[in-house]
């Protein structure tokens, strides 16, 4: 038995074709979707990689290359350094006297003033003396008619006429009246007060008209010729020490320093303090006061053609001394100098460093033997490496601008 076939529709045959054509068109293109899409990804992973790749490449590149520190260099040169003792001190001045009265009268006649140099013996005042010259004419006239009478005993007892007994008594009130007579010339002369020593009256004490006391204070004498300073120098430094070496004196008021020499050094050592005392004198040169508070430089030695090395370069570790050397590529050297002598701005070493040698006078603080260097004419390192990667950007943007032509 045979079943009877049923005949599709024209239409619905034409739907299925058209089903079949619209799958065979889409199947190829998801493929080629999904092939470009799976492409485009594994460019930009690989893209990626290659970034991550090149940055890590860069950032071990930064953490090999080695930083130029910034520093500052000098050239050394030659020239004079002296060897300094300083210290500060007042001066004063070694022939100073005060002037006191002898006698207790009026001051009738005022000489001097303050300021005014003066003489020795010269007089200052006069004090009222004229019970005092009464005095003494009163012994001199007694002195004549003594010396008479004694003439006249000793002419008799020549002759044997007298005995010894009065003889020997008028010798003796002669010896007595001659006696009286010094004393009163003495006290005379106390009517007039002299300088005892040249210089200048530096106070005076007393007025026209005052009733003095005896041993009052009146005058204060300086002479300035005689202004010393003295100084206590360490004992570790006396054998420096020599007498006719210069010092160097400048008061707290001015600039100008007035020249010194040593005139006289202690010959024992204070064992309190263990210093030496100094005594510096300047005879007369200068504008030098008693009691002016001065600094005083001492020279001990002078070096007259020294390779002076700037103390800012020195870098100190303990108790030794390093400078940093400039060399070849930009790179320093660290040398041990010792000190020969140094003042206040320079040091001489001894040996290690020539004229013209190039050395670190800034920066050097944390340098290390064979560093890096970088002076201040020399170009910016970051500066530098953008300009670099500037004109690396440029030149590929240069070639994938010709690909993009092609």
């Amino acid at each position: 038995m045979t079943c009877p076939r049923h005949r599709i529709p024209a239409w619905t045959r034409l739907l299925l074709t058209l089903f079949v054509l619209s799958l065979c068109i889409w199947l190829p293109g998801c493929s080629a979707s999904e092939d470009a899409g799976t492409a485009q990804a594994s460019t930009e992973e690989s893209d990626s990689d290659k970034d991550q790749k090149g940055g890590g490449q860069d950032k071990e590149d930064d953490e090999d290359k080695e930083i130029a520190v910034p520093v500052e260099v000098a050239s050394l040169g030659r020239g004079e350094i002296e060897s300094v003792l300083r210290s500060t001190t007042n001066l004063e001045a070694e022939s100073s006297v005060k002037v006191y009265s002898q006698a207790a009268r009026l001051v009738r006649e005022l000489l001097v003033e303050e300021g005014d140099h003066v003489e020795r013996g010269q007089v200052l005042l006069r004090l009222l003396d004229d019970e005092q010259r009464s005095a003494l004419a009163k012994l001199k006239s007694q002195h004549v008619k003594e010396s008479r009478e004694y003439d006249r005993q000793k002419m008799l007892f020549a002759k044997e006429l007298i005995s010894e007994e009065l003889f020997n008594n008028a010798t003796y009130e002669m010896d007595q009246l001659a006696i009286s007579m010094e004393d009163a010339q003495r006290q005379l002369s106390y009517a007039e007060v002299r300088a005892p020593f040249s210089g200048t009256i530096t106070a005076r004490l007393v007025n026209l008209g005052d009733q003095i006391t005896l041993g009052q204070h009146l005058f204060d004498l300086v002479d300035f010729d005689s202004i010393v300073a003295r100084i206590y120098v360490p004992e570790k430094d006396l054998p420096r020490l020599k007498v006719g070496q210069t010092a160097w004196v400048t008061s707290q008021s001015g600039t100008t320093a007035t020249r010194g020499r040593v005139q006289r050094i202690s010959p024992i050592v204070d064992p309190q303090t263990g210093t030496v005392k100094v005594t510096i004198a300047f005879n007369g040169q200068g504008d030098v006061r008693p009691g002016m508070y001065v600094d005083v430089n001492l020279i001990t030695e002078v070096h007259r053609d020294a390779l002076l090395v700037p103390k800012r370069a020195l870098v100190y570790d303990q108790d030794q001394i390093f400078v940093y050397r400039l060399g070849e590529e930009r790179r320093v050297e660290r040398l041990l100098i010792e000190s020969v002598l140094e003042d206040r701005e320079h040091v001489e070493p001894s040996t290690g460093l020539k004229e013209g040698d190039q050395i670190v006078i800034a920066g050097q603080a944390g340098l290390k033997d064979n560093a890096l260097v970088r002076l201040p004419g020399d170009p910016d390192p970051e500066t530098e490496d953008d300009t670099n990667t500037s004109e690396s950007d440029k030149d590929a943007d240069t070639v994938l601008a010709s690909k993009d032509s092609e």
